[in-house]
């Protein structure tokens, strides 16, 4: 049986290419914590986790001192009784951000190793159910962004082959929001599809309207309308629209999405790994959707998230926003407005160790 002997963590920030603002905030920075788990038979594997601006060195904390010490002398291939082990040694902090952010970079980290092991990659490892799945891009729909830039970047992108583009809504006025859509969607055309996103700006009664607005443009989904904690509101919110409402990256638990989907929250789930809790979870929740005829499109993250998206058989979309070019010598591969999963072992992402040293900026080792 393989040991766990070594366990190197390190958190890694990072700076996006462009301005990112959405309704109720401005993504400047992403704090990046890593973890690498050595085992004696010389058998590794990464995994990392990520914030957008805070939590980083709590989330750092955390695996240093309560998590990975927990791992030294277990089988890294017991993934599912570790990833349970640890819930429950950090049930005082659970369910929460922090928690599931540390438990995924550790979870990550494993099923990387298992996959290197395995030599498979990680679509294949975790199910593989599809070769390619849609790609739409999100790089471009800032909510700053004015109606003629945001109809630039939109056909850039659907002439890039792109088959969807998220834009983001929450406009003081609805009659903002419209005028920015409509632009749009006349631009583009009705064959190209359009999300809109409020990041969990609006009222009930406010997202009810809105969503009453957004109707004739056809919208792919309108997602996190209200924060993601009002169950009820999402519930009177998908009774009262056509428009299909996506919801799931504020979510930490599979429970959290069995709540939804059992009372009727929602029509699309957008899991995302970090935010979750890892791969481990993230499948679950996956699954869970299927067993419900809906589709998950992950968030965020789309450099694991593609190999996790072709490993099931109801995800529908990947997300693209590009974050780890500057610190990986892999990239995403996209052919024909689909994104093809890496054929590599392990998660699919070649990291650049001599990118992430420069960057570093705080690190610890548990043996």
């Amino acid at each position: 049986m393989s040991k766990i002997i070594r366990i190197e963590i390190t958190q890694i920030d990072l700076t996006p290419k462009v301005k990112r603002t959405d309704a109720i905030q401005s993504f400047v920075r992403q704090e990046t914590p890593f973890v690498r788990i050595f085992c004696d038979d010389g058998a590794e594997g990464t995994g990392y986790t990520y914030t957008i601006g805070t939590g980083g060195s709590s989330v750092v904390a955390l695996l240093r001192d309560h998590l990975c010490p927990r791992l030294i002398g277990r089988d890294p291939g017991e993934v599912e009784r570790i990833w349970k082990d640890l819930f429950f040694h950090t049930h005082a902090t659970a369910v929460g951000a922090i928690t599931s952010l540390a438990l995924a970079a550790i979870d990550t980290a494993l099923w990387d190793l298992r996959c290197r092991r395995a030599g498979l990659p990680l679509h294949v490892m975790a199910g593989g159910a599809q070769v390619q799945v849609p790609v739409y891009t999100t790089e471009g729909g800032w909510l700053h962004l004015e109606p003629l830039e945001l109809v630039e970047q939109t056909l850039h992108a659907q002439a890039d082959g792109f088959k969807g583009a998220k834009i983001k809504v929450g406009r003081p006025h609805v009659s903002e929001d419209i005028a920015r859509l409509s632009t749009v969607r006349d631009a583009v055309g009705d064959a190209f599809e359009i999300m809109v996103d409020a990041n969990q700006a609006f009222t009930v009664g406010e997202a009810i309207r809105r969503a009453r607005h957004y109707t004739e443009l056809d919208l792919a989904w309108f997602e996190e309308p209200l924060p993601a904690e009002d169950i009820d509101g999402h519930v009177r919110l998908s009774q009262s629209t056509t428009v299909p409402i996506a919801i799931g990256e504020s979510l930490y638990h599979p429970s959290h999405f069995r709540e939804y989907l059992q009372r009727g929250g929602c029509s699309i789930v957008q899991a995302d790994v970090a935010r979750i809790g890892g791969i481990t979870p993230w499948l679950k929740v996956a699954h869970l959707a299927e067993t419900f005829n809906m589709p998950i499109c992950p968030h965020f993250l789309m450099e694991i998230h593609v190999g996790l998206c072709a490993a099931v058989p109801n995800a529908a979309w990947v997300e693209y926003i590009p974050q780890l070019d500057d610190i990986t010598t892999s990239r995403i591969e996209i052919r024909d407005g689909f994104a093809i999963p890496s054929s590599e072992p392990g998660l699919g992402i070649a990291w650049d160790r001599k990118a992430l040293g420069k960057r570093t900026v705080a690190s610890a080792i548990v043996e």
